[in-house]
């Protein structure tokens, strides 16, 4: 059984999954339900540390499993949360999905922009500014299946070209002795670099606009701020954040710390370019009438986001008829495969949903908020950055603004405070909820989903270095965004 039990994880780390379980009991009758749900968040943020020895679906889905059965929650409770999040995991299921028919068109514009584009300072800049527009008008999640599938992609051709007996740079050396060892490392961590900007791109854009993060909708719906209203009360904030944010990408690139830095190492830029050639050369008429109804449907998947014209997962699964209906794939079990990245991380949310519900009932950050409220009316916009970001980096940033903008929402309509300084508070809850929350996976979905995704083992991307790359970051965004919300929000 032992053996058995979570599989080919280390031993160390069963052995301590079966202490959580058992102390977590002794916890709940000793110490009260208060302590234990912290513990329990700690034992849930070390399944996602551990991610790349054992996926958390598992680890924290046991610890879901006890925080329910020793009602620290209830499965009403945690469905009311799913519920609440239904246009999220929709979204995943469908969007995702939707993207992998989309791959060969995103690889075919990507292997130009790789192989045309030569300064990875401007590689990086591109990916941090393209990743944050998209991102401002669509949503981080299908952003980041984006870029999780061009990295896949193009670990793909690496893989393809190593394992062939080609010589694609003519050099008269087997590719595969030139694409090993040391090459694949710099290769991984030049993807891994890249990746990492892309995401961090994401929260940049996210914070910005009332679509960007699901927590913003919230906010938005709140305040009755429509989509232009949203953007100029954050403005003042965001811009100067998003500038600060290019900036530290370009600092990163050049000076080659915490991560990044790593070029594409030229050999490898050769081969990969000589082999996008044969492969435009080989294209069959059917590949390339494939790659336009790709096309088409980008312009249409572009359209609806933008225009909103559907729930986000709807559109997906529109796109997934349309592309599938047109380019002839009418067996599920080439559907099947489209779904496969997705649901895992689907099933992960819904066990996060679990803790969520169990720090909802449990009331965890009801003091902090009742402190805070308590404050100087001046100071109190900085002290609610401060504890959203702290709690967001900790949780989850989407139930981290539900919960701050409940309560000040409440204290407005009881005449507490005015409309004036509900807005600041609100401006402070939506930039501390998205700024400082990249500090981890378990703040941003966008960051737990690269973390879970096929990609990150391949590239070796764990959770301590996604925390170490998403550092430097943390600091700019955190610090600024303080600064700007001091002096803005007076």
């Amino acid at each position: 059984m032992f053996k058995n039990f979570l599989g080919n994880s280390p031993k160390w780390f069963k052995l301590t999954m079966i202490s959580f379980l058992i102390f977590n009991i002794f916890s709940f009758f000793v110490l009260g339900k208060t302590v234990t749900s912290w513990l329990f968040i700690a034992e849930f943020i070390f399944t996602l540390a551990m991610a790349l020895k054992c996926y958390p679906l598992q680890s924290g889905g046991l610890l879901a499993i006890e925080v329910i059965a020793l009602g620290l929650t209830s499965p009403e409770n945690a469905y009311h949360e799913v519920d609440q999040n239904l246009e999220v995991i929709l979204l995943l299921v469908f969007m995702v999905a939707g993207i992998y028919f989309m791959k060969p068109l995103l690889m075919f514009i990507f292997s130009k922009v790789f192989t045309k584009i030569k300064s990875k300072v401007v590689l990086s800049l591109l990916f941090v500014f393209l990743s944050a527009v998209l991102s401002a008008f669509l949503d981080a999640l299908t952003v980041t299946a984006v870029l999780i599938s061009v990295a896949v992609g193009f670990y793909g051709v690496y893989h393809k070209i190593h394992s062939s007996e080609a010589d694609y740079d003519s050099s008269g050396v087997k590719d595969r002795e030139e694409l090993s060892g040391e090459t694949l490392e710099q290769f991984r961590s030049f993807l891994r670099s890249l990746i990492m900007h892309g995401v961090v791109g994401t929260a940049l854009g996210g914070v910005c606009t009332l679509v960007g993060e699901p927590q913003n909708l919230l906010i938005g719906e709140r305040l009755g701020w429509d989509f232009i209203e949203f953007f100029i009360q954050m403005a003042p904030i965001t811009i100067p954040v998003l500038i600060a944010g290019l900036l530290t990408t370009v600092i990163l690139e050049l000076t080659g710390s915490f991560g990044f830095g790593e070029k594409l190492p030229p050999v490898v830029a050769g081969i990969i370019e000589n082999y996008t050639i044969e492969e435009d050369r080989n294209r069959t008429d059917k590949q390339k009438y494939a790659l336009i109804v790709q096309g088409v449907a980008a312009v249409l998947l572009i359209m609806g986001l933008a225009l909103h014209i559907a729930p986000v997962g709807f559109i997906g699964l529109a796109l997934i008829i349309f592309q599938t209906a047109f380019m002839g794939i009418i067996d599920e079990h080439q559907l099947g495969h489209a779904f496969e990245e997705a649901l895992p991380f689907t099933g992960l949310l819904v066990v996060f949903f679990v803790i969520v519900a169990m720090i909802h009932d449990q009331h965890l950050f009801s003091p902090i908020i009742n402190w805070a409220l308590k404050q100087d009316p001046a100071a109190q916009p900085g002290l609610f950055y401060l504890a959203n970001g702290f709690l967001s980096a900790i949780s989850d940033n989407v139930f981290v603004a539900t919960v701050y903008i409940g309560e000040v929402q409440e204290a407005f309509k009881s005449g507490a405070i005015d409309r004036e300084h509900f807005e600041k508070l609100a401006i402070a809850i939506n930039t501390g909820t998205n700024l400082p929350s990249v500090a981890t996976p378990n703040g941003q979905a966008a960051f737990l989903f690269l973390l879970t995704s096929a990609l990150a083992p391949l590239i070796n991307l764990s959770y301590g270095k996604m925390v170490k790359m998403a550092l430097p970051y943390t600091i700019v965004l955190g610090v600024l965004g303080y600064i700007m919300v001091k002096i803005v929000l007076v």
